[in-house]
């Protein structure tokens, strides 16, 4: 598949928009019943389900499991950080950045051959 690495990522990307609203989207109003918060969760999870899983058999084709994964926690960070600052408008500190700076060195070193 020529598309593969390419497509991968992006999927990725809007598989963890999903994903990242259905775990922390509640927190901007926690006056909603915790089982209808999880139940409408779930519902979020099934459209990144549906990113997700063809994400990682199409880039199957193409990178390896821990390189997948390396990519997933890399993109997950970035876009949490974009949610957190944007939508719950926590930006995240000095700390926060160089943790996860960390995580972007563990991936580099994922993908290195």
């Amino acid at each position: 598949m020529p598309y593969a690495r390419l497509l991968t990522p992006l999927l990725l990307v809007f598989s963890n928009l999903f994903m990242t609203y259905a775990w922390y989207g509640h927190l901007k109003d926690r006056t909603t019943a915790l089982p209808k918060v999880i139940l409408v969760s779930w519902g979020i999870a099934f459209f990144e389900y549906l990113l997700m899983v063809p994400a990682n058999r199409i880039g199957s084709a193409v990178y390896s499991a821990p390189q997948l994964k390396g990519m997933q926690e890399v993109i997950t960070l970035l876009v949490f950080a974009g949610f957190s600052t944007w939508y719950l408008g926590q930006p995240l500190k000095w700390n926060h950045w160089a943790g996860f700076a960390l995580v972007v060195c563990a991936a580099w070193l994922i993908f290195m051959e």
